[in-house]
């Protein structure tokens, strides 16, 4: 009876050993399986990071090639869009807001006069003063601009920009009459690069001002034309920054 007690035992404790080398082996192969999977996970985050990335230059290079057409009509502003959105995005990076690592709002500050397409060359040309009527369509563009761009899934809020864009932080702007942070972040940010480019770019009807004269006329219109706290951000930047990017543009 002891004896083969004494076997039982033995038996037993080859039937754990075996057990735990199954146990190890079927870690071991599931910990085989999980790097596998992790190096999938890898390589199909790789792939789907460089389809992002060639997805966006694809976005990137149409949306240039819209305001390319936009400025084709309005020749004497040169690359007033690409001025204006490399200045807007700078102010936003001083502003230390999200919007400046949201391509689709750089896509805004680049399409913001796309409604200018839909606007008669009779009024977009016109060399006098425009009359009151003219005035008024021309003011829609924000809005024919917005609702271009609507449809378009990949511009997303690209449209708060374009129909915002002539809003005043006072509500004396158009074509809603927004004041204050009802206007979105984007437009209030994409107001002062407009204005700083407008400022201190040459045109027909005026010569362009000093960067100086630019960030007086700029300071002096804060809580007025602009947000005051987009202000400060603007000030913080220095003249050799807004030289290069503007520079970089022309």
């Amino acid at each position: 009876m002891a004896i083969r007690s004494e076997l039982e035992l033995i038996q037993e404790i080859e039937h754990l050993r075996a057990e735990l080398l199954r146990h190890e082996r079927e870690a071991s192969e599931t910990e085989l399986q999980l790097e596998r999977y992790a190096a999938d996970l890898r390589e199909t985050f790789k792939q789907e990071r460089a389809r992002s990335q060639e997805l966006t230059r694809s976005y990137m290079a149409t949306v240039r090639a819209l305001s390319n057409a936009v400025e084709a009509r309005d020749a004497y502003t040169g690359k007033h869009a690409e001025r204006v959105a490399a200045y807007a995005m700078e102010i936003a990076r001083a502003l230390g807001v999200p919007i400046s690592d949201a391509p689709e709002i750089e896509f805004g500050f680049l399409l913001h006069d796309i409604g200018k397409l839909a606007i008669p060359d009779a009024i977009l040309y016109k060399p006098g003063a425009l009359t009151d009527c003219e005035r008024a369509l021309m003011a829609q563009h924000p809005l024919l601009g917005a609702e271009i761009v609507r449809e378009i899934a990949f511009l997303g809020e690209a449209a708060q920009v374009v129909r915002s864009h002539h809003e005043r932080w006072d509500g004396s702007g158009y074509p809603d009459g927004l004041a204050g942070e009802q206007i979105p972040l984007a437009a209030r940010v994409f107001s002062v690069a407009d204005v700083l480019d407008a400022l201190t770019t040459e045109r027909p009807y005026r010569p362009a001002s000093p960067l100086s004269i630019a960030r007086e006329m700029i300071v002096a219109e804060s809580g007025q034309q602009f947000d005051p706290r987009v202000v400060e951000a603007f000030k913080s930047i220095d003249d050799e920054t807004l030289e290069r990017l503007g520079a970089a543009a022309r």
